[in-house]
C-alpha cells in the first residue's frame, strides 16, 4: 500500500504529541520529517521512504519474537472475531485470560499466586505500589508505606512509577518524585566503585547503604523495594557480583517487599526466562509487560506472590471487594496475543537463543570495542548490551556533554542501517535486538556499530579532542 508521505507527515506534525521529543524543534521542522514506519519482518523494519533498518533495540526492548509473526496476528484476529472485548470485573473471565494467568503463575520465579493485568509497565508498577500499601494496611502496619528505588532505575513515567524512576529528567517540571519514594545508590561498579574495590566489596557497600537508608527512614515506614534485575534505560548495567544476595539479606531483615521489575528482562532477554532466575532473586511481586506480547498488543501484568495474596484474601470478609481495576484489565485480545507469543518463546527456546547467541554477541562486542581508545566499558548479559565512551580510559574521564558523542554514534549507526539507542546518563550506545537474532545478524549489527563508532571517533579527533 502506498501512502502520501507528505500528507501523513503534515498530519503528524500538526496533531501528535510525541513522547521524549524536543517539541519546538519538531514543530519547526528542525528535526526533519517524522519517520513513518511502514512494515517489519524478523529483526528489520522499513520506513515509508523505502529505507530498511536493522532494529537493534527491538522497538523499545519489546519485540522479542521479531516483526511479522503471522501466528500472533492470526490469534489476535480470531479473538477479535470471536469476542473483541469483555471486562474482568466481578469474576468475569475468558478462556485465553484464564489460561494465560495459569501459565504465568506456573512459569514465574518465586512463589506466585495471582496475576493482575494492565496495559503498560507504568500502570503495572502503579498497581505494585498500591499492593504494597494495601498489604501493609491489611496486616496492621499502616506506616509501612515508603518504597525505595535506585538511582538510574527505570519503572515508568506515570505519577507513582515516574517517582520510582531514578532519573531527574523524568521528575523535572512534573512535581515528582512523590514523598513516599526514596532512592538508593546505582549498582554500577565501573562508575561507583572506590579504587581497588572488588565487585563483591562494592555490592556489600551498596547493601550497607540501603540498610542505613532504611534505618534512617525508619524500618516501620519502609514497605517495598523496587528494582530491575538488570538496569535497563539507566545504562543497560548487569548487577555486580554478590549484589542481589546482599540486597535481599537487607530486605528480609527489615520485612520489606521486593518488587522485581521484569518489564525488560522477562521472557528470555538475559538468557533465562526471567532475570530473577538468572540472578537467584526471590521476589514478592513481579512486573511484566513488553515481552509478554512482544509489543504486538498493549498488555502488562503485576504477578502477586503468595505471601502478599494470602493477606489480601484473608482480609476479604472484613473489608469487602478488592477495589482496584481498569476497563481493560485482562483484555481478551491482549491475552490471546500473549498466549501466542509465549507459545513461540517456548517452542523456539528464545531464552536459550538469547543465552547462546547472546554469549557470542557479548564476546564480539568486547573483541571489537573494548580496546578502542574512546571506549571505557563494554557490558551486558544475554541479548542486551551497552558500550560506554570516555575521553580517557585510565581516568574514566567523560566527554563534554555538549559534544553529544553517544547521540552522534547512534545517528551514524542509523545512517548506516542500524537502530542502536543513545542511552541517558552518559555517552552510551545501547543494544537490545529481538531474541530471534542469529549469529549472522549479530555480525551485521557489530559491523555497522563498529563503523559508526570509528566515524565519530575520527570526527572527535579532528575536532581536537584528546583521546
Amino acid at each position: 500500500m502506498s501512502i502520501d508521505t507528505k500528507a501523513i507527515a503534515a498530519m503528524d506534525r500538526n496533531s501528535v504529541l510525541h513522547p521524549f521529543t524536543q517539541l519546538k524543534d519538531f514543530a519547526s521542522g528542525k528535526l526533519g520529517e517524522p519517520t513513518i514506519i511502514e512494515t517489519g519482518k524478523g529483526i528489520r523494519i522499513q520506513d515509508a521512504y523505502g529505507k530498511e533498518l536493522i532494529d537493534g533495540f527491538a522497538g523499545l526492548y519489546c519485540v522479542n519474537i521479531g516483526y511479522g509473526r503471522d501466528e500472533v496476528a492470526e490469534a489476535i484476529s480470531r479473538q477479535a472475531y470471536r469476542l473483541a472485548y469483555y471486562h474482568s470485573y466481578a469474576a468475569h473471565t475468558t478462556d485465553e485470560l484464564a489460561m494465560l494467568s495459569d501459565r504465568l503463575v506456573k512459569m514465574a520465579p518465586g512463589q506466585m499466586s495471582k496475576v493482575f493485568y494492565g496495559m503498560s509497565g507504568s500502570d503495572a508498577n502503579e498497581t505494585q505500589a498500591k499492593l504494597v500499601w494495601y498489604y501493609n494496611n491489611l496486616r496492621g502496619k499502616a506506616n509501612k508505606k515508603r518504597i525505595i528505588s535506585r538511582d538510574r532505575g527505570y519503572h515508568g513515567c506515570t505519577v507513582m512509577a515516574g517517582s520510582m524512576t531514578g532519573m531527574k529528567f523524568y521528575h523535572d517540571h512534573m512535581d515528582l518524585p512523590l514523598p513516599q519514594i526514596a532512592h538508593t545508590g546505582v549498582p554500577h561498579h565501573y562508575w561507583g566503585s572506590y579504587d581497588g574495590e572488588t565487585e563483591r566489596e562494592f555490592s556489600a557497600r551498596r547493601a550497607k547503604e540501603l540498610d542505613q537508608l532504611i534505618e534512617e527512614l525508619g524500618p516501620d515506614t519502609v514497605g517495598g523495594f523496587i528494582a530491575e534485575p538488570v538496569l535497563g534505560t539507566g545504562g543497560i548495567t548487569p548487577p555486580p557480583e554478590g549484589y542481589w544476595e546482599a540486597i535481599q539479606t537487607v530486605l528480609k531483615k527489615h520485612d520489606v517487599l521486593l518488587i522485581a521489575d521484569e518489564v525488560i528482562t522477562g521472557f528470555g532477554r538475559t538468557g533465562s526466562m526471567f532475570g530473577c532466575q538468572h540472578y537467584d532473586i526471590e521476589p514478592d511481586l513481579i512486573t511484566v509487560a513488553k515481552g509478554l506480547t512482544s509489543g504486538y498488543f498493549p498488555l502488562s501484568a503485576a504477578i502477586v506472590g503468595k505471601k502478599v495474596y494470602d493477606v489480601i484474601e484473608n482480609a476479604a470478609d472484613r473489608i469487602g471487594a478488592f477495589s482496584h481495576g481498569f476497563t481493560y484489565s485482562g483484555h481478551p485480545i491482549g491475552a490471546a496475543a500473549a498466549n501466542a507469543v509465549l507459545d513461540i518463546v517456548e517452542r523456539e527456546d528464545l531464552a536459550g537463543n538469547s543465552r547462546t547467541v547472546g554469549a557470542y554477541f557479548q564476546a564480539q562486542l568486547k573483541e571489537k570495542f573494548a580496546q578502542l581508545p574512546i571506549v571505557g566499558e563494554v557490558r551486558g548479559v544475554g541479548l542486551m548490551a551497552a558500550v560506554e565512551f570516555v575521553t580517557d580510559r585510565a581516568s574514566k574521564s567523560g566527554f563534554d556533554a555538549q559534544m553529544k558523542v553517544g547521540a552522534r554514534i547512534s545517528k551514524a549507526a542509523r545512517d548506516l542501517g542500524l537502530i542502536a539507542r543513545a542511552m541517558p546518563h552518559g555517552d552510551i550506545l545501547g543494544f537490545a535486538p529481538p531474541l530471534v537474532t542469529t549469529r549472522e545478524e549479530v555480525d551485521e549489527i557489530i559491523d555497522i556499530a563498529e563503523r559508526a563508532v570509528r566515524v565519530v571517533m575520527d570526527q572527535v579527533i579532528q575536532e581536537g579532542q584528546k583521546i
